[in-house]
């Protein structure tokens, strides 16, 4: 079914660039949408098929050329995960699907982002209660791996827009909690981030340490772009950084149109954002439009391709 839906597809010349973060082995339950190996392989190969999917600098040069093509798609990831690398590559390759990874540089070779922490110290602490009162967040039973699960899905969104230094106390609370070590190699160290360019992918900027850009000063926030640029050029030998995504991405609420300005004056060639929608020739190069295909049956999955392409959020 899913086939058909896609092969009688034809909807508007707009561009569906896709969101991942990461891809794992075997499906994890406290991250349920996120896919493993088969989902995404299955999701590549209806793209491979059924959609003509490029690399973001062609899709951009496409767009501006105002020659894109219906069904046009792009592969994205953000962060820069080591399952990325790991879990990902193969299949991309297998299916000859370019990518673009959106890399936090400063999370690379060992380093572990903030949402990471809080949820590993959720998976794997010991005692049957989490007490947060010291930094403002209650207290959580954890008896049953359900129990986890909510407190995960409760604490994320909460602790997310905390002013940043608030928020590196609670991530420094959490660290003195723990008495065992947590994984140590979530994120891609620099050989794998090498070989994933020179396989061909594209490499974009997504900050230093991955903030809330409006919850800093331009100033800051310069530096955290500029800073995370400079860092994945110098590993890459020279290469030149042209894409940036912003993090967490949601237009006038993470970042403005102000960090915008501030993407394009570094000398970024186009930006992408968490915005639902496709992408058109009318465009702001530097705030495209993106989704993420959460559905875990192939069904699903391309219903919400038809939706994003013909009946785009606007």
């Amino acid at each position: 079914m899913a086939h058909k839906l896609l092969s009688a597809a034809s909807g508007k010349s707009g561009l569906s660039i896709l969101i991942y973060h990461r891809v794992f082995d075997q499906p994890d339950p406290f991250l349920p949408d996120v896919p493993d190996i088969t989902q995404f392989s299955w999701q590549m190969e209806l793209l491979h098929h059924y959609y003509n999917v490029v690399s973001l600098e062609k899709a951009i040069n496409l767009l501006q050329s105002g020659q894109l093509p219906a069904r046009t798609a792009c592969v994205t990831f953000d962060d820069g995960y080591a399952d990325n690398f790991l879990h990902a590559l193969p299949i991309l390759q297998q299916w000859n699907i370019p990518a673009t990874f959106f890399v936090a540089s400063g999370f690379l070779n060992g380093g572990m982002m903030w949402n990471d922490r809080v949820l590993e110290t959720i998976r794997h602490y010991r005692d049957n209660q989490l007490d947060l009162s010291a930094v403002g967040l209650g207290s959580y039973s954890l008896e049953t791996n359900e129990q986890r699960k909510k407190t995960a899905a409760d604490l994320l969104p909460a602790i997310k827009y905390l002013p940043p230094s608030q928020r590196n106390e609670v991530v420094q609370h959490l660290k003195q909690l723990v008495n065992h070590q947590l994984p140590v190699n979530l994120m891609m160290n620099t050989t794998q981030l090498k070989q994933l360019h020179s396989s061909g992918m594209e490499i974009g900027g997504h900050t230093l340490t991955h903030p809330i850009l409006s919850s800093l000063t331009n100033e800051q926030a310069e530096q955290e772009i500029r800073s995370g640029r400079d860092q994945l050029s110098k590993l890459l030998d020279g290469a030149r950084i042209r894409y940036f995504a912003y993090p967490n991405g949601k237009p006038g609420q993470d970042y403005t149109n102000e960090h915008a300005e501030i993407v394009k004056n570094l000398g970024f060639e186009a930006a992408v954002s968490t915005s639902w929608s496709t992408a058109t020739s009318a465009s702001d190069l530097f705030q495209l439009p993106r989704f993420t295909p959460w559905d875990a049956d192939p069904l699903k999955f391309a219903i919400r391709l038809m939706k994003n392409t013909v009946l785009p959020y606007e």
